[in-house]
Formats: structure tokens, sequence, C-alpha cells
């Protein structure tokens, strides 16, 4: 998580609301409160006459476009600042146009970052570079080594280049940027679209050994709007880059990107390739770029650091699509890389076994792809052929997987996937249809059968630890005991106590239900929960013994209920419905055959005793009554909650379908109560339009309460 704190100072000081015009902001950017929200409250102007609105202190407009010139010729008429608004540098992850609402958001009182005949906010940021702090040059460093690892950038719609296809890689790339036609930064930069086939003339003279191809922009492939370069490119035979892959992933290829005014040469220069900048964008005439154009009044020299810390650290606003709440770059720019991660590695044909329907949707969540395709079927004797037919995966919860499915995909080459729930799994229990917040997803295995090597098990074996994740995920324990998290996370008001003498050994004994695979697949001398009591009070006979039946069992919807009478002589203490996180704190050690609550009463300090092979055992932590050959390396706590819980377990947030980190998940947790229907970000729009047509005869209408 970044410790940098978001700067909410406002621009425009005073009581007072910000007045917007245009119904395309109030209607298409979500999250517009929160943008504007250190200016004031953004609401809709009704009255437009010789005197402001009591309380009005600004307009806001989009940029210096046509569409705000009222906006500002109003500013003028009553002596008001206008606020230039536009898209951000890390946007959304697919295009406006195709209706993504902005993740970031600029906000400029001063001018706007594509008119180069005035200054702007980021200019005068970018004038006094030195004055940048410590913390912005930092998350500035994090965002470039993120935007080179990912591949993310302002728009983040489609997939990487595949890194056989040998572009760049038998003959020099120079790539020639495109926009679109009418864009008001082309005139903001100084240029015509004339201009556009001077530099494609310009990019085929001086790389007379280079293939030149025309970079066509995204909103221009699907006809969405029309091209500057295309009919040139056409016309001269330049070969047209135009398939569906990310910028990022094409710029690297390059010897040497040309552009006019557009935000891919500044995306080029992250990647570490020289820029030619035929226009005055915002980041040419510092120095950093070959400029055809001067621009004196840029004096200053920042470095790419600095650069990108005015631009995208300070000067942009962000929305965390997740809580709806201002944050920062790093913050949204992780978000971005979540998703194309998850969207990347679930290309292709998947189909998903062993998955009841009302369930499905949560697998939708954390497994689908904008460039996949995820169905749901039942197993049968073709199904792996057919798999293999579309060269796709089968991917199946592992504690239904068939007997003979391994096999029969080993035969045809189909790689199969097991899924399982999570260790921070959700506000209730999978039985009883409580949404998933964490799953886990193995393709080697599964961490609950220790017969064969899973993903987790290897990654502790042999990954490497950094110092900055095991920081992360001391935080991440620490929390977790803090808040009192768990698996399924059962708050109960039921009688918890533990009421053994002072001084008595104390022991919790967790139930597990008898049909689970983790139980199955466990092996050892013990097979149920009545065994393990025998055996641990056989072997502590003046313990005070705490059992805890399994939620799952005591709802009914599994086997493994131990009747009162077998219970007796047998535990001390039996308490159903109690919150297991709750008692770690009164007991002295956690005996299992291989639970969970083991691992949770590891985070805890506890002593834990396994009687069985969970994944936790074997690592120096626990004391085991199985061995663990494949298991020889000695694990800090921290390197196997690392391991665990922050990269092979995953998490998604159900009200917005939309991967997340282990922090965001335990927020979740802590907060039971759901979203009020009024307050759903998918119904904003909707409200603010409603509350607006309703406003007649009123100077102004809050669009958000």
């Amino acid at each position: 998580m970044s410790e940098l704190k978001v700067d909410l100072q406002p621009l425009v000081n005073g009581p007072g609301w910000i007045g917007v015009m245009s119904q395309w902001v109030a209607w298409k950017v979500l999250h517009l409160p929160q943008f504007l929200g250190p200016e004031g409250p953004p609401c809709w102007l009704w009255r437009r006459g010789r005197k402001a609105p009591n309380g009005l202190k600004a307009i806001a407009g989009i940029g210096y476009k046509d569409s705000s010139a009222q906006a500002r010729v109003l500013c003028k008429r009553w002596g008001l600042p206008y606020i230039a608004i536009e898209d951000g540098f890390l946007r959304s992850s697919s295009l406006g146009v195709e209706g993504d609402t902005p993740m970031s958001l600029v906000v400029d009182p001063v001018g706007i970052h594509y008119l180069a005949d005035r200054p702007s906010l980021l200019e005068n940021i970018l004038q006094a570079p030195d004055a940048l702090t410590p913390a912005e040059l930092n998350s500035a460093r994090q965002l470039i080594a993120l935007m080179r690892s990912s591949g993310i950038g302002k728009y983040n719609n489609a997939p990487d280049l595949d890194p056989t296809d040998p572009l760049g890689r038998e003959r020099p790339l120079v790539l020639v940027v495109d926009q679109t036609a009418g864009d008001y930064s082309i005139p903001g930069g100084g240029l015509t679209e004339a201009d556009y086939v001077h530099m494609l003339d310009a990019a085929l003279a001086e790389n007379p050994d280079a293939e030149v191809r025309v970079r066509i922009h995204p909103d221009c492939v699907g006809g969405h709007k029309p091209s500057c370069l295309l009919a040139a490119a056409t016309a001269r035979g330049v070969a047209l880059e135009a398939r569906p892959v990310s910028w990022a992933s094409l710029a690297r290829r390059a010897r040497r990107v040309y552009i006019g005014t557009s935000q891919a040469g500044l995306e080029a220069l992250i990647q570490g390739v020289p820029v030619t900048c035929f226009g005055l964008p915002f980041y040419a005439g510092w120095g950093l770029t070959d400029d055809r154009m001067p621009i004196p009044r840029r004096t200053a020299r920042p470095d790419l650091v600095q650069l990108v810390a005015a631009a995208y650290v300070r000067y942009c606003r962000y929305v965390d699509p997740l809580t709806g709440q201002l944050t920062d770059a790093l913050t949204v720019a992780r978000q971005l890389a979540r998703k194309k991660a998850q969207d990347a590695e679930f290309a292709g044909s998947i189909t998903v076994l062993g998955v009841k329907r009302h369930k499905q949707h949560n697998i939708r969540r954390f497994f689908s792809s904008r460039w996949g395709h995820l169905t749901f079927a039942e197993d049968s004797p073709t199904l792996v052929a057919d798999v293999a037919a579309r060269q796709g995966k089968v991917m199946v919860w592992a504690a239904r997987e068939p007997a003979d499915l391994k096999a029969r995909a080993v035969a045809l080459n189909v790689p199969v996937w097991r899924i399982e729930d999570g260790f921070l799994r959700s506000n209730g229990l999978g039985a009883l249809n409580a949404p998933a917040l964490s799953l886990v997803l193995d393709r080697s295995g599964m961490h609950f059968d220790a017969s064969t090597p899973c993903d987790l098990e290897t990654w502790l074996e042999q990954m490497d630890f950094y110092a900055d994740a095991l920081a992360e995920a001391a935080r991440l324990r620490e929390r977790i005991v803090a808040q009192g998290a768990s698996k399924y996370n059962l708050k109960s008001t039921v009688d918890n106590q533990v009421r053994a003498r002072p001084g008595q050994r104390r022991i919790l004994v967790p139930g597990q239900v008898e049909d689970d695979a983790s139980l199955r697949c466990s092996g050892g001398a013990l097979h149920d929960n009545l065994e393990l009591l025998t055996h641990v009070r056989a072997n502590a006979p003046d313990a005070w013994i705490v059992y805890k039946p399994h939620p799952d069992v005591e709802a009914g919807k599994r086997r493994g209920n131990a009747p009162s009478d077998d219970l007796l002589g047998l535990a001390d203490q039996v308490l159903p419905g109690a919150d297991i996180a709750s008692l770690y704190d009164q007991v002295d050690e956690v005996h299992t055959l291989s639970s969970t609550s083991g691992f949770e009463a590891l985070l805890r300090g506890l002593k834990v005793v396994t009687h069985g092979t969970p994944f936790y055992a074997g690592w120096g932590l626990t004391h085991d009554h199985q061995p663990f050959a494949r298991r020889t390396r000695r694990l800090t706590l921290d390197q196997l909650v690392a391991g665990a819980l922050l990269r092979y377990a995953r998490y998604a947030d159900p009200q917005h379908a939309l991967p997340c980190d282990a922090w965001h998940a335990l927020t979740c947790l802590s907060n039971r109560r759901p979203q009020p229907l009024a307050q759903h970000p998918r119904l904003l729009p909707l409200l603010n339009y409603t509350r607006t047509m309703l406003g007649y005869g009123r100077t102004a209408v809050p669009l958000k309460d």
C-alpha cells in the first residue's frame, strides 16, 4: 500500500459550490463530487443571468473546448474563476468512447495541459521541479517501474503484443503516432492535421533503414472517430499498426517514436524510447524530447522522474474505483495493472467444472477476461477433447475434480487449473452462499493435498523473499490480528468464555468437515474429529480442551457432527456458534488435522500442532506428526504470510466485480454492512439525472448527496 498522502489542498478557497453546465460531465464522470471535492460540491447550474447565484465560487467545464465556451463567458461576466477539467493520464481500463468512467481527472484553474499558448498548472509545477517532494519523487519512481513492468497507460483496453512477434526484432522499427482529427490538443499544441502528413514524411526520410509504421489511435480503430494519418499512410504504402495491442508493448519495440501532441509520446518516454515531437505537448520543451517546435518559456530541465512526479503524481487527481474515494496515482495504477493482469492471464478459452450454477457469478469475478471466454460445463467423455480442439484450458473446483480428469488432460496436453476457497474468504459461509472475497488458483496441485507439489509449496520452497514484501506481510499479519479476521468472519454474541482454571494448559481443537477434500487428502493415522480429540486428550490429560465445531457442520450443510455423548471425557468445553477468532486469545495451543485455523493461530503467535499435512506445516513453524520430505526450507512467519496471502491467494471485490488486494479484502471483511442502494456507484448517474430533471426553478441541484 502506498504511504503517499493525497494532497487535498483546495485550488479555490472558501465555502461555496462549483457550478457544472455540461450534461456529459454530470452524467459520465461518476465520481465528480470526489474529484471536485477540494474546491467544493459540484452542483448543476441553472440560472445564467446577469448576477451569479448565491454561493457559486467557480464554474467547471471540459478544458477549453467549444462545449465549455458558455461556462467561460459566465465566469468572465460574473468575475469567477474557471476550472478546466479533463481526463487524467491513467484514465481507465477501457476507452472513454466505450463508456468507461475515468479513474483520473485533471483539475486545472490556471489553464489546461494541452494548450501550449498559455501556462497551465502542470507547466507551473514543471517550471520548479526542485519543489517536488521526496514522497512525490519516490512515488514517481515506483510508478515508472510499474508502468514498464505492466504496460499500463492512459487506456488499458488491449492485451500486450505477443512476445514471439518479430516486430522490431529483424529490422529497426519507427512508429508514427496518429491522432483523431479534430482533437483539441492538435491546435492546442500548435499543429494542424496537415502537419501530421509532414511528420510522416519526415519519419520516412530520416529513417531509411527502418520499418516505419503508423500507429492508428485506439478511438479510430473501431471507427469511433476520424484519423489524421490513415489516408496519407495508405497513399504512401506505409504499414498501419492497427492491431488491438497495448501501446506500451509496441513502443518498447521501437527505435524512435514520432508524435504530434499525443500523450503516447510521454508513455514512450516512460518506456525508455526516444521521442520526436512535432507539436508542443506538455512534456515537450523540457530537454527530454527531440523537439521540432520551440517554446522559449519552458526553461526548466526536469528529469524523467520529476516529469512523471509533476504530471501523474501532483497534477492529476485519482479516485479508487473500489472505494469511490480520492486516492493517489500508485493506488489507481496498481488497480489498472491488476485488472490488466487478470485479463491477460485468463485470455482464451477456459472451461470450468464443478461449480454450481448459483455460484458461477463468483467465479466470473475472479477469472473472467475481456480477452477470453469463460464457460461452465459438466464433465463428459468428450469434454477434454473439445477443450483441446479450442486450445483451451480446464478449470475445476478442486474438491469436485473427476478422478480421471488429470490423466485425460495430460494425454491431450490440456492444462488443468484447480480452484478453491482462499484463506480470508468472506463474511459468512460459502455453504450459505456468502460471496467470496478470496479464492486460490493452482496450476500444479492444491495446497491441501500434500501428495503432490502445488504452486504454493513450490513458491515457499524456492522463491526469493524481498524486504518490501516481508514488511508488507508483517503489516498484513498485524492488521489481521488487530481486526480479528478469520476465514469466514462469523461474528457472534454467543458466550465464548474459555473456563479453564488459572494457569491450566488450554488447547483449542477446531472441528473439520469430515468429508472435506482437505481432510481426505491429509493422510496420517487420524481421520476424523473424534479420533483427533481422543489423541489430544490421551496426550494432555490435565489440559483444558475446547472443541469448536466447524460452522458448515453447525449450519447442517456438511458432515462431521459429533454427538454430545461422544464428546464426554474428550472435551472440557464445546463452543458451538462461537467466533473462532475470539478464542485464539484465550488458549495456549491449537491442535488440528489440517484446518486453516492452524494458520490463523500461527498469525497470533500460538503453538500449533498438526496431525495432517496442511500447507503451513513442515516449514519449522509448527509441531508436526507427519513427515514433509519435500519441504526442506525453514521459513519465518512473514515469509509464510507473503507466500500464502500476498502471492497465492487472489482477491476480488464482490460489489464492483474487480480484482483487489488483500488490504481491500480486509477492509471489506471489517465492513459488514452492505452499501445503501442509493449510494451504489452504478445507480449514481441515474440518480443525478433524476435530481437534475426534478430541479425546475432551482438555482442548483447537487450532483450527489
